[in-house]
């Protein structure tokens, strides 16, 4: 599992991001359950997800974060990443984001698909 937390803040709100490699749907399901195992991720506000799975197409879950499932999966499809699920997490820090809420879920999973790059990049060396 590679994650990055503290990926940024703004106005009481905290995001952070996590993912790997998953097989079906009940691998996406395990790695939530292993990365809510974590106590501060139990409690996080928003455990938002998306999967493209290579046997049963795109998954995505907001967690209450509406719309913020959609977005992570149009980034995981243009990263042509499959059987991968990214994760971001919000502790609501008590005000209202609006749009900002959907630059902060960019932000968090372009932080993590670079993070992957530079670790894929280390594997071949």
């Amino acid at each position: 599992m590679l994650q990055i937390e503290d990926v940024l803040r703004d106005r009481g709100s905290r995001y952070a991001v996590s993912g790997g490699p998953v097989q079906g749907r009940a691998g996406a399901e395990a790695f939530l359950a292993d990365l809510k195992r974590t106590k501060k991720f139990a409690k996080a506000t928003h455990n938002s997800w998306a999967v493209v799975l290579s046997d049963e197409g795109a998954v995505r879950n907001d967690d209450g974060e509406s719309g913020a499932g959609a977005v992570i999966l149009k980034m995981i499809e243009r990263a042509g990443l499959q059987d991968h699920i990214i994760v971001v997490t919000r502790w609501y820090g008590g005000v209202h984001l609006g749009g900002d809420r959907f630059a902060h879920v960019v932000t968090s999973v372009r932080a993590y698909l670079e993070a992957l790059a530079v670790d894929k990049a280390r594997a071949l060396r």
